[in-house]
């Protein structure tokens, strides 16, 4: 084997990495999206429908989050911190995961959303998987810091929003005729979609890390 070939070899394969990291925050906006589209649904039978195609959009995140796995394992140098990738890779996931728990919870539960509160989540879900994007693409040559910033800043600040929503909702659950039953019902699936968004945050503080460390 010539040198030139050992040296491929042990060459980072940035290409593998952000391709595979674009890929997942692609299915991530599509999920955001159809969730937005599902909560915007006025029958419930569709509105149901559309939300279990998330199932598979979350399997296909969990298939392209294995191969990031794997080529972490093949390869003994890589673009970012071993570490970075795999915070970075795991918080994307727990996006997937929770969208979908979220899903399953409102197609299983069939709760009276008086307040609106589904479809203003899930705006807030969709934006801050958008920034979350934009972060990801731009980490593969780092020339727009200062798009990645914002990116981040306003995943923390949408994560804000749903920390207001959650608490406006639960207070007037709390002061409703609602009974314990649908109140528990509601509160669970308030709560696991503000975790949505606790997942983005956390996914927007690993990138803001990154590019601490690499600027």
């Amino acid at each position: 084997m010539s040198f030139d070939s050992v040296l491929k070899f042990f060459l980072p394969k940035d290409r593998i990495f952000y391709s595979l990291f674009e890929e997942v925050v692609t299915t991530l906006v599509l999920m955001g999206d159809t969730f937005k589209k599902a909560m915007q649904e006025k029958d419930l039978t569709q509105r149901d429908n559309v939300l279990r195609t998330l199932e598979g959009l979350e399997h296909r995140n969990d298939e392209t989050t294995h191969r990031i796995f794997i080529e972490l394992g093949r390869n003994f140098i890589t673009p970012l911190d071993r570490e970075d990738i795999h915070y970075l890779t795991t918080s994307l996931d727990d996006i997937a995961d929770y969208i979908w728990g979220a899903a399953k919870r409102i197609v299983n539960y069939q709760i009276n959303d008086e307040y609106n509160t589904l479809p203003a989540f899930a705006e807030i879900i969709s934006k801050s998987i958008g920034a979350i994007n934009t972060g990801v693409y731009a980490l593969r040559d780092m020339k727009d810091l200062r798009a990645i910033t914002t990116a981040c800043v306003l995943v923390n600040s949408l994560e804000n929003d749903a920390d207001d929503l959650l608490d406006s909702t639960l207070m007037k659950l709390f002061s409703s005729n609602v009974t314990a039953v649908e109140l528990i019902k509601q509160k669970d699936i308030y709560q696991m979609l503000e975790t949505v968004t606790d997942k983005c945050e956390d996914a927007a503080n690993v990138i803001e890390s990154i590019i601490i460390k690499y600027s």
